[in-house]
């Protein structure tokens, strides 16, 4: 199984670099549209490899997509978090309650009753 995943991050590694050596030609990426940096007297733009593009398009999706996934997911953890606490409470009453039930009687009777 380890031989799988090792072959299959070399694949992957090697499509990346397949993909940045085909597409390493240098674009200009601007940061505003050109209206509003006319406007602003400022034209931020820089010179970077078509591939530092396309990675950094991919990795902004994934990081927002963890980000919003994290924050959709809040209720379920604070519901799931509730249910944790409430089923410590009961296992605690449990407990005490076992301890109130055997009070005075022999202690084998009251291990022999706890088994069953």
């Amino acid at each position: 199984m380890r031989y799988i995943r090792y072959a299959s991050i070399a694949i992957f590694a090697v499509a990346l670099i397949l993909i940045a050596l085909a597409n390493r030609e240098f674009v200009t990426v601007e940061m505003m549209p050109v209206e509003i940096a006319r406007l602003a007297a400022l034209t931020p733009a820089f010179d970077v490899p078509l591939f530092v593009v396309m990675f950094g398009g991919v990795l902004a999706g994934l990081v927002l997509g963890f980000i919003w996934e994290w924050i959709r997911e809040a209720g379920e953890r604070a519901a799931a978090a509730r249910q944790t606490r409430e089923i410590q409470r009961l296992r605690a009453e449990i407990k005490r309650l076992k301890g109130e039930k055997h009070q005075g009687k022999d202690d084998v009777l009251a291990l022999l009753d706890g088994v069953g």
